[in-house]
């Protein structure tokens, strides 16, 4: 038989997505660090459940991933300029310091300020929560990017380089980081504590919204949700300090896309934008019966547990 009919195909075509999806949340998450800055960068990672390292050095170009399990949240950011001490060995760092005095962070958090991209990981058919945050300051440009999820999946994060935008009374040193105003001032209705300890109450400030006007789809302050949680199901994803010029613009230009049908989200970015259009039933050709499907399927299974076995 040379074609099959079009209820049938896409009939085949759901049940093998939902049971990938279902197979890839079993497996959990990647992570992939980059650097494309042309200084080393020092990696932090914080998290619920310990990742393989929770601090490493990345050279210029160079890259590492990580595996997490399903309901991991946690964070990662980027050291600089650390240095060993000669006679002691320990290790401290310019910016982003996490105060364990060695390359492992051992579980302690990034010294303010520091670019955060934070993450709620879902259970594989719920939805991830993912953000860049500059709540705690700014010292590397960071970008968040989704790969092989359903859902909204945007781009975000921070690809400007805030520091030479930073007022004299953030500076941190000679531009080596800048802070937020809460860090630098302690004033509750900077830090949206006390009385301003609510998103009636605690507003957007001046300086809040120099990084906002930078980093429009960052965090730029406690309470700036709408416009900085991104969702994602079922997706790895790709961290980069120092993105290129083209992830400069698209992080800085596409906001969250909430449109809902039937009440789930939606956007062109979704789950059938890095499939084929054979598989979505948009192509002209035809192909025999469901036994594509089910190849493809065991394939992708397959694939998913060797990766997990030799992870």
């Amino acid at each position: 038989m040379d074609s099959i009919s079009s209820s049938g195909t896409s009939s085949c075509c759901y049940i093998s997505l939902i049971f990938f999806i279902i197979f890839k949340g079993a497996a959990g998450v990647t992570f992939t660090v980059i650097n494309k800055c042309d200084h080393t960068v020092w990696p932090g990672t914080l998290g619920n459940s310990q990742l393989d390292s929770t601090g490493f050095e990345l050279p210029p170009g160079g890259s590492r991933s990580f595996q997490a399990p399903p309901n991991w949240s946690g964070r990662f950011w980027g050291r600089t300029g650390c240095t060993s001490d000669p006679t002691t060995g320990q290790l401290t760092c310019l910016t982003g310091d996490c105060r364990s005095n060695q390359l492992e962070c051992n579980g302690n958090p990034a010294n303010p300020p520091t670019t955060l991209a934070e993450f709620t990981i879902g259970s594989g058919t719920t939805q991830d929560f993912y953000d860049v945050s500059l709540v705690d300051g700014y010292n590397l440009p960071m970008i968040i990017e989704p790969s092989g999820g359903s859902g909204p999946c945007l781009l975000t994060g921070c690809a400007t380089d805030l520091n030479r935008k930073c007022p004299d009374e953030l500076r941190v040193g000679s531009r080596d980081a800048c802070k937020s105003a809460c860090n630098a001032f302690g004033n509750p209705e900077y830090c949206c504590s006390g009385a301003y300890a609510s998103p009636a109450t605690c507003k957007p400030s001046r300086y809040s919204e120099i990084f906002k006007s930078a980093c429009p789809k960052s965090y730029s302050y406690a309470f700036d949700d709408p416009t900085s949680t991104f969702t994602c199901t079922g997706a790895d994803y790709m961290i980069t300090f120092c993105p290129s010029s083209t992830s400069l613009k698209s992080a800085s230009s596409t906001s969250p896309d909430t449109t809902t049908t039937g009440g789930s989200e939606t956007d062109s970015g979704g789950f059938a934008s890095w499939l084929p259009d054979f598989l979505t039933g948009e192509s002209s050709k035809t192909l025999s019966g469901c036994v594509f499907y089910t190849t493809l399927l065991t394939t992708l299974i397959s694939h998913i547990l060797l990766t997990v076995f030799y992870s």
